[in-house]
């Protein structure tokens, strides 16, 4: 009879088990979780979104067509344009009608404003364009429902910020890039961001990278949106101020999430390396991150002790992070950290891998060197498979609950 209990237990252990392991796609626009079995093991079901969920035809599309396509030639201090639906006024170029145009040439101390209905979308391919700006933003997109900026095959480009933002509308522009729609960003060019005063590009709506190479320097953050940034494929290199890569919406919590199907990403913050205000996902990618000066930057603990002869077992430090404190980590998420193939080497002052709700881990090869947690969830931390190698941690791996079952 005991054993026949013992078999009982077993299997419904195992099916519940089994049962959590699942994922499932869905159209949402973030993973749901679903608790399963008691609070003793944490064990949850994480649904997943996918690329399809992410990214529409016209994100992906980089060709356009040359022959129905309006050009803006740029020259020194103004431009050059035969259409109607191109507004010339000195420096500043106002876009006011649907459609595709191919900006060339260079505007020094100009912007390029959108500024249509919030029905129609616009594509703006840049070949050989530099615009710099050094109060405002290069590009600013006004009104519109989605504006596609393409870097033409084999262009090199570059838009620009170089001083402090003086207000022109009731928009904060803080941005070398700065829009108030749906933004994507794809090519087969070369885009240099450069903010010497707030952020690289920022998105207010969704903010999408499909394709294309991008050098991206930032006082703030590099890249930022606000209800998401998604990122297909691509090369970027970045160098922030704050976050590299960062996606936050205080007012809807159901937003604010950081989603990579692909792409090499070099990226050195002073904040975080990546950070999400409710998830974070990774399918694939080759992730190189250096958060807050690295690990040989962290902070001392308050509760590590010193052990050496005639130390006596005494505290040594005494910083812990604080609401005022500069979050330093390599990857983080506010409600799940998902991460399902790729390869990572952070070297951050805080915790390399770090989320608020759980962290779930089924691929990768992982190095990495921290000044405090190598892997931390707030509640359940699941690996089921991948690479891992903590060279450099205060605690290697922590949770409410670990499972490692691969």
């Amino acid at each position: 009879m005991k054993n026949k209990w013992i078999l009982a237990i077993f299997l419904s252990l195992l099916l519940a088990f089994s049962g959590c392991r699942q994922t499932e796609a869905s159209g949402a626009a973030s993973p749901e979780t679903e608790e399963e079995g008691t609070a003793d093991n944490a064990v949850q079901n994480v649904q997943t979104v996918s690329e399809e969920d992410m990214f529409s035809h016209r994100d992906m599309e980089t060709q356009y067509d040359e022959e129905n396509s309006i050009r803006i030639t740029l020259s020194g201090t103004s431009a050059a344009c035969d259409s109607d639906a191109v507004h010339i006024s000195d420096n500043v170029i106002t876009i006011t009608e649907k459609g595709t145009y191919i900006l060339s040439g260079t505007l020094e101390d100009g912007m390029v404003i959108v500024d249509g209905e919030d029905t129609e979308k616009f594509q703006l391919v840049l070949d050989n364009a530099e615009i710099t700006n050094t109060t405002s933003a290069a590009v600013y997109i006004m009104e519109a429902d989605k504006v596609v900026i393409t870097t033409a095959s084999g262009s090199e480009n570059l838009l620009a910020n170089s001083g402090e933002y003086v207000q022109i509308d009731d928009n904060n522009i803080d941005a070398a890039v700065f829009s108030k729609a749906d933004l994507t960003l794809n090519g087969e060019g070369t885009l240099t961001v450069k903010a010497q005063v707030g952020h690289g590009i920022v998105s207010k709506d969704d903010l999408a990278l499909t394709s294309g190479n991008y050098e991206i320097t930032a006082q703030d953050h590099g890249l930022s949106g606000k209800d998401s940034v998604r990122i297909a494929d691509g090369m970027y290199t970045i160098v922030s101020g704050k976050d590299g890569i960062h996606a936050e919406n205080d007012d809807d919590a159901s937003l604010g999430f950081l989603y990579v199907a692909d792409g090499t990403f070099d990226i050195i913050s002073e904040g975080d390396g990546m950070s999400a205000g409710t998830y974070l996902q990774v399918e694939e990618g080759d992730f190189t991150i250096e958060s807050g000066g690295g690990s040989a930057n962290a902070a001392v603990h308050s509760d590590a002790l010193n052990f050496a002869p005639g130390g006596q077992g005494q505290t040594v430090g005494q910083t812990a992070e604080t609401e005022d404190s500069v979050s330093t980590k390599g990857m983080k998420a506010a409600t799940g950290l998902f991460l399902y193939g790729g390869t990572f080497s952070i070297d951050s002052a805080d915790d390399g891998l770090h989320s608020n709700g759980d962290v779930d881990i089924s691929g990768g090869d992982f190095a990495m060197a921290t000044g405090d947690d190598g892997i931390h969830g707030d509640s359940a931390v699941r690996i089921s498979g991948g690479n891992l190698n903590i060279s450099q941690s205060y605690e290697g791996i922590e949770g409410l609950s670990i499972d490692i079952t691969g």
